[in-house]
């Protein structure tokens, strides 16, 4: 399992390279500009491509930002929807989103939820799309579920609504980034410090283990049913970060979902198979 989650982190943390550019250029020559608004008290920083009138939001992983998550989602998505403008955000207390520091709490991810929600009602979105991987999802799955007449279509990947004992392990197993590689601790160290980054990485760990020990592993199991978006599920059939588990139970509980598999896909499928990928929650987003 070390090994595997090495090569995992290897994978992802090498598109990281160009987080934090002011503006960049895809092949519409349109430029992805970054900005800022208050949220709630707090400073948001966000990424935003596109010119359309409809909107989605790209919610990211665990520490994860705009840059180090979606870049090819930022570079790409404008292309496809035309008709919509790509929000993605640093989630309050991520990368430029701060301070203050994340908190990781039993509420975090409702937080998020709703700071994302008024991220994009003070943008001027009435209703928008989500596309959110792993946090990200969670976040999606909760602000879908909560909010339902927001929310128009709903992409997540890598997402768990509980936290198993063998995904208890797995963060654990990963908590100490002083055994990474540093070409793996790099990317994030830039974002956080080197100082910076094991605190809070660590204290993320904490923070999903606290839902296994205190509630059981639910994270947003409640929130499912009360979905009412159109959902796209994907999932990378060798993921070793969630158990296959997760996506029956979506499917089973979530009243509209579709899915596609990457057979060979891990956590990263929205990096590793971009093109693909990007296609395909395009199509979703547009039918």
């Amino acid at each position: 399992m070390q090994v595997e989650m090495r090569l995992l982190l290897a994978e992802v943390f090498r598109f990281h390279a160009r987080y934090g550019k002011k503006s960049i250029r895809y092949c519409s020559s349109i430029p992805a500009m970054e900005k800022q608004l208050e949220v709630g008290g707090h400073k948001i920083n966000y990424v935003e491509a596109g010119s359309g009138e409809k909107g989605v939001i790209l919610l990211p992983g665990a520490l994860g930002t705009a840059w180090t998550d979606f870049k090819p989602q930022i570079e790409q998505l404008p292309k496809f929807l035309p008709n919509h403008r790509v929000i993605a955000w640093d989630p309050p207390g991520y990368g430029k989103s701060r301070p203050p520091e994340k908190e990781f709490g039993l509420d975090f991810f409702e937080k998020d939820a709703e700071a994302a929600a008024c991220l994009m009602e003070k943008i001027g979105f009435k209703k928008f799309s989500i596309i959110g991987w792993s946090d990200g999802g969670i976040t999606g799955l909760i602000l879908a579920g909560r909010k339902p007449p927001l929310v128009e279509k709903l992409i997540i990947w890598g997402a768990n609504a509980y936290i198993t004992k063998k995904e208890s392990e797995i963060y654990e197993s990963i908590r100490d980034v002083n055994k990474w590689s540093v070409r793996m601790r790099e990317p994030m160290e830039q974002v956080y410090g080197k100082d910076g980054f094991p605190r809070i990485w660590s204290a993320w760990v904490d923070g999903m283990l606290r839902f296994y020990k205190e509630r059981d592993g639910d994270i947003c199991k409640g929130s499912l049913e009360n979905i009412k978006a159109p959902t796209f599920i994907l999932h990378g059939a060798l993921d070793p970060m969630i158990v296959p588990q997760h996506v029956p139970h979506f499917i089973n509980t979530i009243p509209d979902t579709d899915l596609h598999v990457f057979v060979d896909g891990k956590h990263n499928i929205h990096l590793k198979y971009a093109e693909e990928f990007n296609k395909l929650v395009s199509d979703f987003i547009r039918k």
